[in-house]
């Protein structure tokens, strides 16, 4: 639900409209649904994946589109979408079609942004929650990389708000 809510606050703040706000808020989060299939020692395991359990985990983005992409509901379509290109980074270094910039489509630069932010600032079975600071300074080294600048600025306008939905 943050993820959706964060992803939602930022769909309005880029200027989407009210119908692809909500389609985004539905569909982000089904960004990680291609998780099913991945085998729950590599889900639950704390600590660092070996390399080959890195390449497991990393085809559940394909297999979350693959899931979803044929479903005749929006909805699904655009979870399709999210799920896909929600480990792709705007300098074209991500997976699993190494695709940059705009040619990832915005419900997926959106979905990948709020699901980050959500990862850092909360405690996971492999991490420590971040501090607000530690968070700030990996999205200003990300900036550009990682994130599609605008969409970081964004971020960082709307702090406020996305902290009060962590809240």
């Amino acid at each position: 639900k943050r993820m959706a809510l964060t992803s939602k606050v930022l769909g309005e703040a880029y200027g989407l409209d009210r119908h692809d706000v909500k389609i985004l808020y539905k569909a982000a989060p089904l960004h990680d649904i291609g998780k099913i299939a991945i085998p729950d020692h590599i889900l639950n395991k704390p600590g660092k994946l070996t390399p080959e359990e890195w390449e497991t985990m990393k085809t559940h983005a394909q297999i979350g589109h693959d899931i979803l992409a044929s479903s005749e509901l929006e909805v699904l379509r655009a979870g399709a979408v999210v799920s896909v290109g929600h480990h792709e980074n705007w300098d074209g270094s991500g997976y699993p079609k190494g695709i940059a910039g705009e040619n990832i489509p915005i419900f997926a630069r959106i979905a990948a942004l709020a699901d980050v932010f959500d990862a850092l600032i909360n405690k996971r079975s492999y991490k420590h929650a971040w501090d607000i600071e530690d968070v700030r300074k990996f999205f200003v080294e990300m900036n550009g990389v990682k994130f599609q600048p605008e969409l970081v600025d964004l971020l960082f306008e709307n702090e406020a708000k996305l902290l009060e939905i962590q809240r």
